[in-house]
């Protein structure tokens, strides 16, 4: 892969990102620009627009959630809402937008509640900072990367995982439909979920579509109903028909399918993420999905491969892996291990998204808190059991730190800045990807090997 020009790119949007304002990112005035696009035009237009290089690129049901808020954004400041006003930003605008994605996170805070009532309180501990369900909310709701990136970045993240969570917890509580319905809205408001699709795919149609085992667990295949099987398709097919029916009655749908799957942006979306390329196919092993824990290890393992194999990865997709496994970090210590290592190199591959001096000391102590509170509490919660990590990991975890001084303290002030700027990048991509790959592989054998909780040989 040619470096160069993806560095260029990297400088250029640095440069652009200071220039706008020192407090929000390339991605503020990307939101901005889809107000303005789904407020003052048509939307026979809006997948056409292409007055800024922010063009819309989600599916359309963010498109009408974009719409839906530029109605309240006018009362804040009509201008923002001028497609011509590229990178426009006042005080009114900023305040409506950091407001609009605090009140949108009521819905994550709901998905959370839900998922903590699923979880199961066999491991209760005297105090309320014990039991497992405090350690869950507490690990969701103060996600460092789920923090900077919405809050500090600026994105819709949290409302978007709000949604796949609490479809995750539909399913839990076998209210099947619902959480097929839910999954089926989360894609046509932004279809990187399509990773993790495989997953519900299988589990619904073993969970759902079969409505018998046999004594071992298995299924009984003559348990099949086709009425199930086509009210799972017909809710896919009414959501799809609502979010993307007047687009395929404008005759635009290959228009619209552009701007979703740009496949000639090019391979990777930035160097520095902490990815491998390669096409990976994650159906043959979600064949084993059994129950809901196995549903949630083999949905976490299909967003972790697809982030580590994917073409285009954003950097933030690591956040895709990292929620679904916070569930099953409180339910046995070998994932909270594999939670811990992805959760702390994740989160650290995130540092250059905020890159500016002032964000320095913020991002530091934001991680330090949200991982050590990670880290004791689990430990705190299998404390009966083998400690979290081994000698290897912990070397590599405390690695993290000279890392992060080497950065940003002591490559500034040698002669290679100049000649070599993208060696903290390069620097920051090869150290997380092993951690990352690591814990992909770990991940990986614990389906394959890791008899899901409810499944043991003792029940």
């Amino acid at each position: 892969m040619d470096v160069e020009p993806r560095l260029k790119a990297w400088k250029a949007r640095s440069n652009h990102e200071m220039v706008v304002c020192i407090h929000h990112s390339t991605d503020f005035e990307v939101h901005r620009n889809w107000l303005a696009i789904t407020h003052s035009l048509p939307i026979s237009q809006w997948y056409y627009e292409a007055t800024s290089e922010w063009t819309l690129d989600y599916p359309p049901f963010f498109a009408w959630f974009e719409y839906i808020l530029s109605h309240v954004a006018k009362y804040f400041d009509q201008e923002m809402l001028n497609v011509h006003n590229l990178n426009y930003s006042s005080s009114r605008t900023l305040l409506f937008q950091r407001f609009s994605v605090i009140f949108m996170d009521v819905l994550f805070v709901y998905a959370v509640r839900e998922c903590c009532k699923c979880i199961d309180g066999k491991k209760v501990g005297k105090e309320l900072t014990e039991k497992p369900k405090f350690i869950l909310s507490v690990l969701l709701l103060w996600n460092f990367g789920l923090l900077i990136v919405d809050h500090i970045h600026f994105q819709y993240n949290g409302f978007l995982f709000g949604l796949m969570l609490l479809s995750i917890a539909r399913l839990f509580q076998k209210r099947h439909m619902e959480g097929a319905f839910l999954f089926a809205v989360l894609l046509h408001f932004k279809h990187i979920y399509l990773y993790v699709a495989p997953a519900y795919g299988v589990y619904l149609l073993r969970s759902y579509c079969f409505t018998a085992n046999k004594p071992d667990g298995s299924i009984r295949w003559k348990s099949f109903s086709f009425v199930r099987l086509i009210s799972l398709g017909l809710v896919v097919f009414l959501v799809s028909a609502l979010s993307l029916g007047p687009f395929l009655a404008l005759n635009q749908l290959p228009q619209v399918f552009s701007r979703l799957f740009p496949f000639k942006r090019g391979l990777c979306h930035a160097y520095w993420a902490p990815n491998f390329w390669a096409l990976y196919n994650a159906l043959d092993k979600v064949l084993s999905v059994i129950g809901p824990r196995g549903f949630l290890r083999c949905l976490t393992l299909c967003a972790l491969s697809s982030f580590m194999f994917g073409w285009h990865v954003h950097e933030k997709a690591i956040l895709l892996a990292i929620l679904p496994m916070s569930l099953l970090s409180v339910g046995k210590a070998g994932d909270a291990s594999i939670f811990l290592i992805l959760t702390t190199t994740g989160h650290y591959s995130l540092f250059p998204l905020l890159f500016t001096a002032p964000e320095l000391p913020i991002k530091i102590l934001l991680m330090l808190l949200f991982t050590i509170y990670s880290i004791s509490s689990l430990k705190t919660l299998f404390r009966k059991e083998k400690p979290l990590f081994n000698w290897m990991e912990t070397f590599y975890l405390l690695g993290l730190g000279p890392l992060e001084v080497c950065c940003e303290f002591v490559f500034p002030f040698t002669s290679w800045k100049v000649k070599y700027p993208f060696i903290p990048l390069l620097l920051t991509s090869v150290y997380c990807a092993v951690g990352i790959t690591y814990a992909w592989f770990k991940l990986y054998v614990s389906v394959l090997i890791d008899p899901p909780i409810g499944k043991t040989k003792k029940q």
